[in-house]
């Protein structure tokens, strides 16, 4: 089966939901929480990729596995980082901001980081490379246009959109466990070849993010709901992005590609798990 197939109506429903949850005022949360706006897209945009750079070089991952960890740090959270920020006690106006602002952003910032992360790579494997113009327009078709519909029928029919946004919001978590699930299958040899390089550089990258995320947003003397919110909005990246970017045969074509993004997906809920868990003890 050509899991292609599964993974990208899975990301167009989940940007679609996301859509269904947004308003005018999200797309606006900078003039009312500046500070806290400003340290969660720092973390996100910037913060992330020089981490996944850096562990890329320090864990010497090979460069299909290399652009995979890139790739993941450029994808932000969508819909379900709203919904542990809300688990943890979060602000969550502030994590639909960030949500909100991060997706719209990066649709110019991945080609930008990824341009670079293959270039870097491009010495050691000529078959990878990154068609531009392809990963522009999908990006615009699979989740630019589903936030756009989404956002529109919140305006339109705002009880309809509360009610399917409902239904997809049971789903996104299933939806992307059996994603993960048909990829371990399908590749399951090299993922349990490769789990323990990938599995601590993946790790590395949600703690070492997590942390500094948080130091940052203690440093801009952010209240405890906006730090927690800042922890879980930059520890928490889209893996179905990831996963439809490596896989589509439109951009790089290469399912091993997509592994960092499957492994990266299981230990992200983990990790998140057990730190809403701890809050919510505390």
């Amino acid at each position: 089966m050509n899991t292609i197939w599964i993974v990208l109506p899975i990301l167009t429903l989940l940007m679609f939901d996301l859509g269904l949850t947004l308003r005018l005022e999200d797309f606006t949360g900078l003039a009312r929480q500046p500070r806290a706006v400003v340290v969660g897209l720092t973390g996100q945009l910037l913060l992330l990729p020089l981490v996944a750079f850096a562990l890329g070089e320090a864990f010497s991952l090979e460069p299909v596995y290399y652009i995979g960890l890139v790739l993941i740090a450029c994808c932000p959270g969508g819909s379900s980082s709203n919904v542990f920020s809300k688990l943890a006690g979060g602000d969550v106006a502030l994590s639909v901001t960030l949500t909100a602002l991060s997706s719209l952003i990066t649709l110019l910032t991945i080609p930008v980081v990824m341009g670079i992360a293959v270039a870097r790579c491009g010495g050691a494997d000529a078959a990878l490379h990154l068609p531009v113009g392809n990963l522009v327009m999908q990006n615009i078709v699979l989740m630019a246009v589903p936030i756009i519909i989404g956002c529109a029928m919140r305006y339109k029919w705002p009880n309809v959109a509360a009610s399917i946004d409902a239904v997809l919001a049971r789903l996104a978590f299933p939806a992307l466990m059996l994603l993960a699930g048909l990829f371990f299958v399908g590749h399951r040899a090299e993922i349990i070849a490769n789990f323990g390089q990938l599995g601590a550089c993946l790790l590395a990258l949600i703690l070492v993010a997590a942390g500094t995320a948080a130091t940052m947003a203690r440093l801009a003397s952010l209240d405890s709901r906006q730090r927690r919110t800042i922890v879980i909005e930059v520890g928490m990246q889209n893996a179905a992005q990831a996963i439809a970017m490596a896989s589509s045969p439109l951009v790089f074509d290469n399912e091993v590609m997509a592994i960092p993004a499957i492994v990266y997906a299981l230990l992200m809920n983990v990790v998140l798990l057990t730190y809403v868990a701890v809050l919510r003890r505390l």
